[in-house]
């Protein structure tokens, strides 16, 4: 069945309690347990704690009275994939705690993400919630951005003189990094900035948060052959992306796949998250970091 607006607004304050009372948790807890988990390349990918499946637990004891309701399917970083998500015409799609390997080391960098995603994988609800900073972002298709349930409109004027670049810590491992580095410093003087200022200390939700905040900046992950983030990791932040008026795409420009039928996995076309189109095409122009994949 197709969601009225009230239906979803309905769903909104649910998942906005959950992702509130899970944060909450989570913001006075401390890393306990802590285990490793397969299907991840890097090791933000592979750690888990105690904390991430209360957390879970918190978030599915408010949502799960919503799937046979109002007939939604559920994808969930910590349980199995049932395949829900192929045959509702809504899915909840949960990170419980993105962003393990700062929670565990002590840093700012995790939260709590909750989407509603179309079977045809476009996102009606994005909600996001900062343990470190208690912020609350949200937002329902077609209704704008809020911070804690005040509209929030992103000061894309207040731009600072750098590129801000978020990434995942293991951009600076790669091989190629001081060549992406040389990249981005050329779209950098391309658009008048001084500079590129790297930040990698955040997991995926916080990047794209970070993104919205600090123009002009962007987060980008590139094609592979596996990994890649999943669904969970961008899929609140791209409607919050979307309502903002900011880009939120694979690198190709092309709508983020949020519900690929044969795997959970963002890997095979990529991410990418910036503050204006300008920036974007630029990205992705061959010879620059994403256009050289």
């Amino acid at each position: 069945m197709k969601l009225s607006t009230a239906q979803l607004s309905e769903l909104a304050d649910v998942a906005i309690e959950a992702a509130t009372a899970a944060g909450e948790m989570i913001a006075g807890s401390r890393p306990q347990n802590v285990q490793h988990k397969a299907g991840g390349e890097s090791l933000a990918s592979q750690v888990v704690t105690e904390v991430d499946r209360r957390s879970e637990d918190i978030i599915l004891a408010a949502l799960m009275p919503t799937l046979e309701r109002f007939e939604v399917g559920l994808l969930t970083e910590e349980q199995a994939d049932d395949g829900s998500r192929l045959t509702a015409g809504y899915f909840w799609c949960i990170d419980p705690l993105d962003g393990t390997l700062p929670f565990i080391e002590g840093s700012a960098g995790y939260a709590v993400s909750i989407a509603l995603v179309g079977r045809d994988g476009v996102p009606h609800i994005g909600v996001v919630y900062d343990p470190v900073e208690a912020t609350l972002l949200h937002a329902i298709a077609g209704g704008g951005v809020f911070r804690n349930g005040e509209p929030w409109a992103p000061q894309w004027n207040e731009a600072g003189s750098d590129l801000s670049v978020f990434a995942d810590r293991s951009f600076l491992e790669q091989d190629d990094y001081h060549e992406q580095m040389q990249a981005l410093e050329q779209v950098a003087v391309e658009l008048g900035l001084s500079g590129v200022r790297i930040d990698a200390t955040g997991g995926a939700v916080m990047n794209a948060c970070r993104v919205l905040a600090n123009p002009p900046s962007c987060y980008v992950k590139l094609p592979k052959s596996a990994g890649g983030g999943s669904v969970w990791d961008f899929a609140a932040t791209a409607l919050l992306f979307a309502e903002a008026g900011a880009v939120a795409t694979d690198i190709y420009g092309g709508p983020l796949d949020l519900n690929r039928a044969d795997s959970t996995f963002m890997n095979h076309r990529g991410v990418l998250f910036a503050t204006d189109e300008a920036l974007a095409q630029r990205l992705r122009t061959p010879g620059k970091a994403v256009g050289r994949v």
